[in-house]
């Protein structure tokens, strides 16, 4: 017989999708006919399943060793093809920032040239990061992530920097990805786009991403398999030849302020997919500056608790060099 004690982080889920996770070489079929003859049981009562876990619940599992052994390490082995584990992939580059902490959810400032999440076993990701942190500090095991996997919410572009909130528990996870569909989690980025903005403005329109070349299509109109989207700035600072923008991500769409900024005329900065080729040349050629200069700079939860992550250095030093290129 095994025995697990439901932790606090892990309390929100269903009975049947903590068992699953935790036995994935098993079907769910043969979990459901275990719970029914009472070889799987919630504080020693018979289970359905849909039970929500609570802190402190206890589960016990009637198998043998070799039969649990059996299951446990054929999910272990397809669990680790998937997500791929954090601990063995390295690092180069700076790390992110945490920026706020409890006991539910983490708010980083992730670097440009980061993943939120991995695309390939070798990356690192600032998912990778989170569960390293939490390892690191004792808040979680390995045991633990066999039913529990911490994940950010919410998602950047490698190449966009900014803020980043992350679930330590179910009910963060949960809470935090809710508020983020229905957008009762407000964001605001920082953008350094051409040209001059002298005024506040606001987009509507529809979005479409192509897989063939990872690349969005936007237009005003609605069109087959495209998503609607709204934008709103305001000016920061505007110079000669560019204005930094605070930009209201009202959709979170995939690309949509680079999409959409670009396709009136005024495309970020060292934004080699959407922007000005000859604009990015002179920018690199002088400043070293390769990515977009767009970074996720404040969010405001629903509680009214607002966070703000400072930009990269690469934004002083776009802007030192527009102040200072005005005849080119």
């Amino acid at each position: 017989m095994k025995q697990f004690e439901i932790q606090s982080f892990e309390a929100g889920q269903r009975l049947d999708r903590y068992v699953e996770k935790l036995l994935r070489g098993a079907s769910r079929n043969f979990l459901y006919k275990m719970m029914r003859k009472k070889n799987i049981v919630l504080n020693d009562k018979k289970a359905a399943g849909q039970e929500l876990l609570q802190a402190g619940d206890v589960i016990k599992i009637y198998f043998s060793d070799e039969t649990f052994e059996k299951f446990a390490q054929e999910g272990k082995k397809e669990s680790s093809r998937t997500a791929g584990d954090s601990k063995t992939v390295e690092q180069k580059g700076p790390m992110p920032q945490i920026i706020y902490e409890d006991g539910d959810i983490l708010i980083l400032n992730k670097p440009s040239g980061m993943l939120s999440q991995k695309s390939a076993p070798d990356d690192f990701s600032a998912n990778d990061f989170v569960i390293g942190y939490l390892l690191e500090t004792g808040q979680l095991t390995e045991e633990n992530l066999n039913t529990f996997r911490p994940s950010v919410c919410n998602r950047l572009d490698r190449n966009t920097s900014g803020l980043l909130i992350a679930g330590k528990s179910i009910r963060g996870l949960q809470e935090m990805s809710a508020q983020l569909r229905t957008r009762d989690i407000r964001k605001y980025y920082l953008c350094l786009v051409k040209g001059r903005l002298e005024t506040e403005g606001y987009l509507k329109g529809y979005l479409k991403k192509s897989k063939e070349n990872n690349k969005v299509t936007v237009q005003k109109n609605k069109f087959p398999g495209a998503d609607p989207i709204e934008t709103a700035w305001s000016p920061l600072k505007v110079m000669d030849r560019a204005t930094l923008l605070k930009v209201h991500l009202i959709t979170g769409r995939s690309h949509q302020i680079r999409a959409h900024l670009s396709g009136i005329g005024h495309p970020i900065l060292g934004d080699y997919k959407y922007g000005d080729k000859g604009w990015n040349q002179e920018l690199k050629a002088h400043t070293g500056i390769s990515s977009q200069l767009l970074h996720a700079w404040e969010v405001i939860l629903p509680d009214g608790r607002s966070f703000r992550a400072d930009p990269p250095d690469t934004f002083e030093a776009a802007i030192n060099y527009m102040k200072g290129s005005k005849n080119k």
